[in-house]
């Protein structure tokens, strides 16, 4: 008995190409495939950070010493160039066209997330169409805002005309952003809601809002920017005229379009780089405070 519990079997070799050699050569192609996948990822983000650092500094060297106190000047006239008025109505065709165009995208995707099913036939025909349209050039648009805006309105080209034609532009990235900015907010918050008696709208606005404005504003955030940058609708709607809006009905060109008219033209291609500077700063400001609303309004919902 004794020796039949002291035997033990004896343990056999692992041959070459058994059990435990393959583990081991599939561990080291999991690393390898992660190694390089890393490296693939940081050469990306390398690459993307320095071609937008290599623009960002070519502007800022081209523009910087072009920056002369004549491009400040109130008026536009042949002789200074002036940026003002189109600076001017740049901000004012940017707050015109949020002002259009949130209460409608915002109000659109609170529809569709929180009053609609998750899997409705309407969501998902909303959803196509806003990323069909979010994929139509724009010069597609400016077409639409002069035959619509322009024409069939009575409007002229006119800064009214321009927002218009912009908020039709940028309608669906809002919608789209802040439809997945409130998808991602936790059911449980509103379920807690509706536990403690809240309604759906009260729900919505104070509890599934404050969480998911970051987002929002991230959404109007690449409006702006799309805003900023467009030329081509606005050339078709808003006019070239360098002088500021006073009223809704005035023609009048924004920054993007005052670059493009005064480089085109081959005798203010330095202007045009200085142009480009006060046009980076705006869009840097603009940045700038929406991150900080996101934040603020992001801290006061976590304090309630």
């Amino acid at each position: 008995m004794k020796q039949i519990l002291c035997a033990r079997p004896s343990a056999k070799p692992a041959a070459a190409g058994g059990p435990f050699p393959e583990p081991a050569r599939h561990l080291a192609r999991q690393r390898a495939a992660s190694f390089a996948l890393r490296s693939l990822a940081r050469l990306a983000a390398l690459a993307t950070a320095g071609i937008l650092l290599f623009l960002v500094g070519h502007i800022l060297v081209m523009g910087v010493p072009n920056l002369k106190p004549s491009l400040f000047a109130w008026e536009y006239n042949s002789e200074n160039v002036s940026l003002v008025p189109a600076a001017l109505n740049t901000l004012f065709t940017i707050a015109l066209t949020l002002l259009i165009c949130l209460p409608l995208g915002i109000g659109a995707a609170i529809y569709l997330v929180e009053y609609t099913g998750r899997g409705s036939r309407l969501v998902g025909l909303v959803r196509i169409t806003a990323e069909t349209l979010s994929g139509i050039p724009s010069i597609v648009y400016g077409l639409f805002g002069m035959l619509c805006f322009v024409t069939a309105l009575h409007w002229g080209r006119s800064i009214l005309a321009g927002a218009c034609t912009l908020a039709v532009m940028i309608l669906p990235v809002i919608m789209r952003t802040t439809e997945e900015a409130l998808r991602a907010v936790p059911d449980a918050y509103r379920e807690g809601s509706f536990g403690l008696g809240a309604g759906r709208l009260r729900t919505v606005f104070r509890i599934v809002l404050p969480p998911a404005m970051p987002g929002i504003l991230a959404g109007v955030i690449l409006a702006v920017g799309r805003i900023v940058g467009e030329s081509a609708a606005l050339i078709y709607t808003a006019g070239t005229i360098p002088e500021l809006a006073r009223t809704l009905g005035d023609s009048a060109r924004t920054l993007s379009v005052h670059m493009y008219v005064i480089s085109n033209e081959g005798l203010y291609v330095k202007e045009a780089y200085a142009t480009a500077v006060v046009l980076l700063v705006i869009v840097g400001l603009v940045n700038t405070l929406s991150a900080a609303l996101a934040r603020r309004i992001a801290g006061g919902g976590k304090e309630e």
